[in-house]
């Protein structure tokens, strides 16, 4: 399957990822078999061409997907058991903006952390578009959902999106405002947080590593890993093969792909760029201003 143009545009719009922009804290290189030097690891488009299976894809048809590189491209080239539908409900930037916040969300909620209805999930960096998708999915789950943020706008924000409540970290650890612990972390900022993460944690509590934003090395107590029984699972979408990635593909579209067009699920667009204006896009992200997912696009006319 091919993912081309997106009606009226050049190419496909795609989002942008925050770490990308950070060399070393949480950017894996580009796995063999895709390109390095064009970044982008999520795109939406049209059917091009199709090469596969004529009954299941054909030219026209709305995509979306994740790849190892290259998505921020005119033209990308995908396995069609990689390819997810585009809801109808959704607009170009929404559908370039749920790959890989949702998909990323979702395997590490349910199969890494394997979370139960009544649990209690703390969510990093909530107003991100990780961070979003996560308290969506999680609230779906029938978990409750605690979401941190240096920032109280995004956290009132937030609760539109499934938190349960917020806590604002500008002023420190999250730990003094937690109560009680939870069952469930998913963590996007890595060394400097570490220590705090398995201190929230209840007994047998799952902590699941998204991402390095604050950096790799960490120093903890694991007299409280053994203790509590805890669980620590690194997980990174990108390197994963097609067989991982064709999987978690079909269960995402039999069990979360149809809450999009309910509107139980929605990608939150912080704001939509031009292609050609990526570097200043790179530079508003890193100011920790932005509320949800930027995505790229080549023409004006793919944001309808």
């Amino acid at each position: 399957g091919g993912g081309g143009g997106s009606g009226g545009g050049v190419g496909p719009p795609a989002a942008l990822k925050r770490a990308d922009t950070r060399p070393g804290r949480g950017h894996s290189p580009a796995p063999h078999g895709w390109p390095s030097d064009i970044p982008g690891l999520e795109y939406a488009g049209e059917v091009e061409v199709s090469r596969g299976d004529p009954a299941r894809w054909r030219p026209g048809d709305r995509v979306m997907g994740l790849v190892g590189g290259g998505a921020q491209a005119e033209y990308v080239v995908v396995h069609e058991d990689e390819m997810l539908a585009v809801p109808a409900t959704l607009t170009w930037p929404e559908a370039a903006a749920v790959p890989e916040s949702f998909l990323t969300a979702y395997d590490a909620l349910t199969t890494r952390a394997r979370v139960h209805p009544g649990e209690r999930v703390l969510v990093h960096a909530a107003g991100s578009g990780l961070g979003t998708a996560a308290a969506q999915i999680a609230h779906q789950l029938g978990a409750t959902v605690i979401g941190t943020s240096r920032t109280p706008e995004k956290l009132a924000r937030a609760v539109m999106f499934g938190l349960d409540g917020g806590i604002d970290t500008s002023g420190g650890s999250f730990l003094g405002e937690l109560g009680e612990p939870v069952d469930v972390i998913l963590d996007v900022l890595g060394g400097a947080a570490f220590a705090d993460n398995i201190a929230a944690l209840a007994p047998r509590g799952r902590l699941v590593v998204l991402g390095l934003l604050s950096g790799s090395r960490a120093a903890a107590d694991l007299g409280d890993v053994l203790r509590k029984r805890i669980e620590i699972i690194g997980t990174v979408m990108r390197t994963r093969g097609h067989e991982e990635r064709a999987a978690l593909v079909r269960e995402f579209t039999a069990t979360m792909l149809p809450l999009f067009a309910q509107g139980a699920l929605r990608p939150v667009v912080d704001r939509v760029v031009r292609m050609d204006d990526l570097a200043a896009a790179h530079t508003l992200m890193e100011q920790n201003d932005s509320f949800g997912k930027f995505v790229a696009v080549w023409d004006t006319d793919d944001t309808r």
